[in-house]
């Protein structure tokens, strides 16, 4: 072996054994997965770095240029139609196999993760939030349910639940007349309630008129004579039969957990879902909160 591939090694050898000293000083765990093949790259890129620049380096000094000379040239320097040198390819296809490993068994899928850690500590803490609150007061819920209501609907529904002037729903109002009558018209099944999808035509010209003016208007009064068919799944008082069917009386839980679960397309537009967003004590407070918003 020639000498300046020796000095290489042993210099190589050094920065090895230096590095192998300052973990121990800071105490570092090499028994963790993630420590070692750090540090076994380490010294892989020690090796390979210092191995390889002497080799060539003393090729440049030794190697005298030989083979057959491609046709192309650049203002006379010309290349040379030499085969790939083997320690490249060799290099090369050993990179391949350990990218492979490291992909499937050695880090990513097989050791620590930060994001999965992020999300062990946030499982925690959600399991944690669930049994303080479980029992929280309506006063507590509201104040709960308008702070996520800020942050993570108001972007939309803008920060009173006015729907900024029909861009989302309008929380204050319930539904308007035209969205009564495209759901008659069309039907739904978004939302997946268990009574099942409601057929389009359910109601047909004045019925459906007087049937979505009268939602519309808060259902007050003496309802019309074609609500006996829109009551057999959403009850005569029009809350949904305890959850089988939309509630069109107010925005009650089920609604915001079948809306935030599924989301929502209608005339106005477009919600996206949003499963697993909030636990299930943050859903009951947002639905508190979006109550009182029509008040």
């Amino acid at each position: 072996m020639k000498s300046m591939v020796v000095k290489a090694l042993v210099l190589a050898g050094v920065l090895i054994v230096g590095t192998f000293v300052v973990i121990k000083q800071m105490h570092i765990d090499l028994s963790d997965p993630v420590n070692m093949i750090t540090f076994l790259g380490a010294v892989a890129i020690a090796v390979l770095t210092f191995g390889v620049a002497a080799k060539y380096m003393q090729q440049m000094k030794t190697d005298t240029v030989t083979g057959e000379l491609a046709e192309e040239n650049w203002d006379g320097i010309g290349e040379y139609k030499n085969e790939l040198p083997p320690g490249w390819a060799y290099s090369f296809l050993g990179v391949m196999v350990w990218a492979v490993w490291y992909f499937l068994w050695g880090y990513p899928l097989n050791a620590y993760s930060q994001i999965g850690e992020y999300n062990k500590e946030v499982k925690a803490y959600n399991a944690k939030f669930e049994q303080i609150h479980k029992n929280a007061s309506p006063e507590v819920l509201k104040e709960m349910g308008e702070s996520i209501f800020l942050v993570q609907c108001a972007p939309c529904h803008g920060e009173t639940g006015d729907g900024l002037s029909g861009k989302a729903q309008d929380f204050t109002k319930r539904f308007s007349k035209e969205q009564v009558l495209a759901v008659i018209k069309n039907g739904q099944h978004q939302l997946m309630y268990p009574m099942g999808p409601m057929p389009a035509g359910m109601a047909q010209g004045k019925d459906a008129e007087a049937v979505a003016e009268w939602i519309a208007n808060g259902m007050q009064g003496k309802a019309p004579a074609a609500w006996g068919t829109c009551a057999g799944c959403h009850g005569q008082d029009g809350k949904g039969n305890g959850g089988t069917a939309p509630d069109l009386a107010g925005y009650d839980l089920t609604l915001v957990q079948h809306v935030l679960k599924h989301g929502k397309t209608g005339i106005i537009g477009h919600m996206p879902a949003f499963p697993g967003r909030f636990t299930p004590v943050q859903e009951k407070a947002l639905a508190a909160y979006i109550a009182t918003l029509k008040q």
